[in-house]
């Protein structure tokens, strides 16, 4: 047994060396070929003279009442000869402001952009009489709000079938909306996708403790409690975050949350439940996405259990797994190195005629 452990060990750590020198060739052939990436380097120039002025004056923010009467905001980009449309599921805590440098990229390539802010973070309306709570009841009312928004929004103003681009608790959302309208996207890419959390305690005991939990908050109080441990919104210092490499969109990103006085705190035992509940069903039923996949892996990643990863894209009818070696959680926000890798096989896959 602890020779077919450390088998395995091997060959997962084997097909992440190969997977990210693989992303590195492709995006080094990619980029070569007119994809055209912001890099760090012109990052804190750019974002002054090119990047917010863009996001101001070209991207259209607006809102519709989701679930329940809350207040939704959104944020869409049309571009005048789109070759294309992606829709972005966000992960939590993010809003559309931490994307102004992604939907810069893809206008400049060629593409439409449209996103959401889930409920309750970002400029959507919150959940709790303390805005700071991360919280929802259930993962369905994510789902209901995106469907809403891609009636309403994204298929009127999409010539073609649009592509998916989902990162962490939004490919969560995004695998439950697939499973009900498998017919909406041409293709889905999901980002360091949470079919998994990396939690220091089993989930057993997590659910028991959950459980208590919210029997006692259900008993003393309407408003939902913060999960033990969790707490009000905090400064993060870039030294020694678990997100990204690049300290210049870290440090852009939390910018851009503060302007708007959009950052989000911990959790609630409501949320987390919910999360569970998403989790463990994308999981049993991951034979139902039957849109073509890419799953992107963050090989360094520690908050998500890129185990999970695996088994939901092996149970998928179509679906590849790429691992962007060492990079961190958000791909999409990483230093060049990795991000370069991983909007390169994103853009590549969209366009891809398979």
């Amino acid at each position: 047994m602890r020779l077919a452990f450390l088998s395995k060990k091997v060959s997962i750590r084997f097909l992440e060396l190969v997977s990210g020198f693989s992303l590195l060739l492709m995006a080094n052939i990619t980029l070569a070929n007119n994809i055209s990436l912001t890099q760090e380097s012109e990052l804190p120039e750019k974002y002054a003279t090119t990047i917010d002025p863009f996001w101001q004056n070209q991207v259209q923010k607006g809102q519709f009442n989701g679930q329940e009467n809350v207040r939704i905001h959104t944020a869409w980009l049309i571009h005048p000869q789109s070759k294309g449309t992606i829709v972005l599921s966000s992960g939590r805590t993010e809003g559309s402001v931490k994307y102004k440098e992604v939907f810069y990229d893809f206008y400049q390539n060629g593409y439409s952009a449209f996103t959401l802010d889930h409920r309750g973070q970002g400029q959507s309306g919150r959940l709790a009489g303390n805005p700071d709570k991360g919280h929802v009841e259930d993962f369905s009312y994510y789902v209901a709000d995106l469907k809403t928004f891609i009636t309403q929004e994204v298929l009127p103003n999409s010539p073609q079938k649009p592509h998916f681009l989902c990162h962490s608790m939004g490919c969560a959302i995004g695998a439950l909306y697939l499973m009900n309208h498998p017919d909406t996207f041409d293709k889905v890419v999901f980002s360091s996708p949470m079919f998994g959390i990396n939690a220091p305690i089993p989930q057993w005991l997590a659910k028991g403790i959950l459980n208590t939990h919210g029997f006692f908050n259900g008993v003393f109080s309407d408003e939902p409690w913060y999960f033990p441990g969790q707490g009000d919104k905090q400064h993060e210092a870039f030294a020694g975050n678990s997100v990204t490499h690049s300290k210049v969109r870290f440090e852009q990103s939390e910018h851009a949350f503060e302007v708007v006085d959009a950052a989000l705190g911990g959790i609630t035992g409501g949320w987390l439940k919910a999360a569970l509940w998403a989790m463990n069903t994308v999981e049993a039923n991951a034979r139902q996405i039957t849109t073509p996949t890419l799953l992107l892996q963050s090989g360094g990643d520690t908050i998500v259990d890129n185990e999970a990863q695996q088994r939901v894209c092996a149970q998928m009818p179509d679906c590849q797994l790429k691992v962007v070696a060492e990079a961190k959680h958000e791909l999409l926000l990483e230093a060049d190195q990795y991000r370069d890798q991983a909007m390169a096989e994103i853009l590549s896959f969209f366009a891809s005629k398979d």
